[in-house]
């Protein structure tokens, strides 16, 4: 193969890569690791998953949570979030209570320089995310 023609194949590869940019998933999961200013309780497993029929479910820490969504470019908005009712350690109750009503109030998303997800509510700092792996 010609050397010219690797090379610049190669640095056109290397350029799409660049400009990619992440994007919102629907019928990814994505994992919580902060909730405004506060990061998770550790061994705690909160997460969204966004469905492609305007439903995101997930869960809080110790109960299933959903909702429904609405997603329109970099806007999105989660109604009222109904959820089971298990009872668990307060700690852990607290923080699915605040996670809940961050999520309420969301109104945007987008990516970090470093592709974690954000979930910005009317005030504050954001809900921070990493997809899962399938």
């Amino acid at each position: 193969m010609n050397r010219t023609w690797t090379i610049g194949l190669l640095a056109a590869s290397l350029a799409g890569c660049a400009t990619s940019s992440p994007q919102l998933q629907t019928e990814q999961t994505y994992q919580v690791e902060w909730i405004g200013e506060r990061p998770l309780i550790d061994s705690s497993h909160l997460t969204i998953t966004l469905g492609d029929d305007g439903r995101a479910y997930g869960n809080a820490g110790c109960n299933h949570w959903f909702a429904g969504y609405t997603l329109t470019g970099a806007q999105i908005s989660f109604s009222a979030a109904g959820s089971t009712r298990k009872m668990c350690a307060p700690a852990l109750m607290e923080q699915e209570a605040r996670f809940l009503e961050n999520l309420s109030t969301v109104q945007r998303w987008d990516f970090s320089a470093t592709e974690q997800l954000r979930l910005w509510p009317a005030e504050g700092k954001p809900l921070r995310l990493w997809p899962e792996d399938s």
